[in-house]
């Protein structure tokens, strides 16, 4: 599919679970950072909030504006009429994620219980390939996430939930990270999204894979909770961590311009009214509502995406192996790569399809 000029050898995806494209373009919402209700930290305010939307998005998510938005992309600015939405009706965690690693929408995949997929992911797939076997990790602060990547029928590397580094040759710093994560307990969810991004920050550096997943949940959590506050310095937080991640790839010989970072999210959130924000679901407004970022040798700098289109979760799934220059399919038809991610020129219809099992 793709010409001999592709860079990308690597490929690293990031999710924040439930993280509204609002705050990722605008910034700070201002029906909800001044509310006594959800707001408890009142510091938010002074970091985070100002009256222009362009500065405050940047004091939030400063390597998203400061770095993609400069040498990347960032997709769904419905302000401008560029628009990404989840394909599957029910708008909640694991048909997100389903429909975003599989490439199709699935009516099947419509609870969050911890059952394996029934469906080949493109992580399974990518795996199979001779060149990426044993090459491919997933690590997730959700301890569905491993049923979702079929972690028991796959062979992937998968660390989820409250689970330890394990393998041989753990590093110093794994180790800590098992010791640390016995005493120090989030109590909003399994564990805290720096121990999950941490572990896979070690893998990277130590088991040299070429493709990680890393999941987080810290935002979803805090919504559901409703402190707009904590979700905020989740958010905050999440990018500082994917910022130093990528100036490790971008010093460091295998991934040095060898890497594309992909960025997304499962799925939206209400709106600030009538509390809205704090859930999602087919009978929330918004909760279908999401965005994409990227960043990598492959992909223009185009930055913020103000054109008029529509895009779906379900074509990460085809996108994610086509920068590997992988053609993936699956038993339903699955959604077509997004082209403009892509060097014009890397585009061509002159290459063999390599066909995924079932």
């Amino acid at each position: 599919m793709f010409a001999q000029e592709r860079q990308t050898e690597n490929l690293v995806l990031v999710t924040l679970d439930g993280f509204r494209w609002i705050e990722l373009f605008e910034g700070a919402d201002s029906a909800l950072i001044y509310s006594k209700d959800f707001v408890h930290d009142r510091n938010v305010v002074s970091q985070f909030w100002d009256a222009s939307p362009v500065v405050r998005r940047e004091k939030l998510l400063p390597f998203f504006w400061k770095v993609i938005g400069v040498e990347g992309q960032l997709y769904g600015n419905r302000n401008f009429g560029n628009r990404v939405n989840c394909a599957n009706p029910y708008w909640f965690s694991y048909p997100g994620y389903s429909e975003m690693l599989v490439g199709f929408v699935d009516k099947r995949i419509k609870s969050n219980n911890k059952i394996a997929n029934p469906n080949y992911t493109v992580l399974n797939y990518i795996y199979d390939q001779p060149a990426f076997t044993n090459r491919v990790a997933v690590f997730s602060t959700w301890d569905v996430i491993p049923a979702v990547v079929r972690e028991q029928s796959s062979g992937i590397y998968t660390n989820g939930g409250e689970e330890s580094a394990s393998g041989a040759m753990l590093s110093e710093q794994e180790k800590l990270l098992n010791d640390l994560q016995r005493v120090v307990k989030n109590p909003y969810g399994a564990r805290y999204d720096a121990f999950t991004f941490q572990y896979g920050v070690e893998y990277l550096k130590r088991a040299r894979p070429r493709v990680l997943f890393i999941s987080l949940d810290e935002t979803d959590e805090h919504g559901h909770g409703g402190r707009y506050d904590e979700y905020l310095k989740a958010a905050h937080r999440t990018d500082d961590m994917i910022g130093k991640l990528w100036n490790w790839i971008q010093s460091d010989e295998q991934y040095k311009n060898k890497t594309t970072l992909l960025i997304t999210t499962d799925h939206g959130r209400g709106y600030a009214g009538k509390k809205g924000w704090k859930g999602h679901g087919r009978l929330i407004a918004g909760s279908s509502q999401m965005w994409f970022a990227v960043i990598g040798p492959d992909t223009p700098a185009l930055g913020e995406m103000k054109n008029e289109g529509q895009y779906f979760q379900k074509q990460i799934a085809k996108t994610a192996g086509a920068f590997l220059g992988l053609h993936y399919e699956n038993v339903e038809p699955v959604g077509e790569v997004v082209e403009s991610m892509f060097i014009p020129e890397l585009l061509s219809d002159n290459h063999a399809t390599i066909r995924s099992k079932k």
